[in-house]
């Protein structure tokens, strides 16, 4: 077929949206399909966001391919006869984060009828969708609760051929994705303080935009939890030769986001790479992938219990490994493969 692959981007940050739209592409022309990519800027500022909404609803793309695929929220206001959208995750403040330390909406009067807009926009675009898929069990919850709109859960794989080589346990633990707070770097500092045995941890990613203070803070809280010995900090983009050498030497991966919208990448690279993911029970989507005591550890936000589960992946090297070992079975279970999306996208 001919599709029409759309999404839309803020310029200054590429992450898990904009890598699954690049390896989405990879794969549906591999499997023989014509695809135009199309990005389309936006900014989730709220000073000109309706502009933006209004925008992308007056793009009517019925004339152009077989097919419209949407990606990132809110590419699915693109008008076509024949849409399929893969909603990754709602502009969140306006939904589940609204009124939280996290929203980013202001609380005002206007800022509740922005709100109601992007609402009735969301579903708007959605209702026309021949079908509407999601990245993980969390966000069709969202969607059924807030939207009253039903999605089949689609989980993205990583890109075709991202296979890892020879596999090794060393004596530090990995902290790989985006530097935001959100993201909880903040709370493996607090844990590893709680930790008995000598186990490193490292933390690389680039800084959201605006998030440079954030990351001096972390710093901040190292030296005055006295850890710089044992914390190693890449505030920094990192290539993919780098990032496969951390993955493959790492005892384990660490992952605590806030009610994540899916897996995340790095439990998913961390699997690939055969490494235990320790996750935390109110990092959403994360769990659906990791299983406590199978493909990794899963306890609760509180950093002293973390950090016990961080002794215990250092003590018994044996049982990180064995974790991680399972990861790529879990994979499999989950029917996480491209062929499997491209036939569902498609179909």
């Amino acid at each position: 077929m001919d599709i029409v692959l759309a999404t839309v981007s803020n310029p200054l940050v590429r992450g898990g949206a904009t890598f699954l739209f690049d390896w989405l592409t990879d794969a549906l022309e591999t499997r023989g399909h014509r695809v135009n990519p199309v990005v389309i800027p936006f900014s989730d500022a709220p000073d000109g966001m309706l502009a933006q909404l209004l925008a992308l609803r007056l793009l009517d793309l019925s004339q152009y391919g077989d097919q419209l695929i949407t990606i990132r929220t809110p590419s699915h206001l693109l008008r076509h006869p024949n849409k399929r959208c893969w909603f990754i995750h709602h502009f969140r403040s306006a939904y589940d984060l609204w009124g939280t330390k996290y929203q980013t909406l202001p609380h005002t009067i206007e800022g509740s009828a922005l709100r109601r807009a992007i609402v009735s926009a969301d579903i708007a675009g959605l209702q026309e969708s021949k079908r509407v898929f999601c990245n993980s069990v969390v966000v069709q919850d969202r969607l059924k609760r807030y939207n009253a709109i039903h999605a089949d859960v689609l989980y993205p794989p990583l890109p075709d051929g991202a296979f890892p080589g020879a596999v090794q346990y060393g004596d530090f633990l990995l902290y790989f994705c985006r530097l935001s707070h959100h993201k909880r770097q903040w709370l493996a500092i607090e844990a590893l303080r709680h930790s008995n045995s000598k186990v490193r941890l490292v933390i690389a990613g680039a800084p959201d935009p605006g998030c440079e203070p954030y990351v001096e803070d972390l710093r901040l809280e190292v030296a005055r939890l006295g850890l710089q010995d044992r914390v190693t900090f890449m505030p920094y983009w990192i290539d993919d030769d780098v990032k496969q050498d951390l993955f493959s030497k790492c005892l384990a991966v660490v992952y605590f986001p806030f009610d994540e919208d899916s897996y995340g990448y790095p439990s998913l690279e961390a699997n690939s790479f055969q490494k235990a993911v320790l996750t935390t029970s109110d990092a959403g989507g994360t769990i659906e992938l990791v299983e406590n005591g199978r493909n990794g550890l899963v306890t609760p936000p509180d950093p002293q219990l973390i950090g016990e589960a961080m002794d215990s992946l250092f003590q018994k090297p044996g049982f990180a490994q064995a974790l991680g070992v399972a990861g790529p079975g879990r994979i499999r279970q989950l029917g996480i493969d491209w062929d499997h999306v491209v036939e569902q996208l498609t179909s």
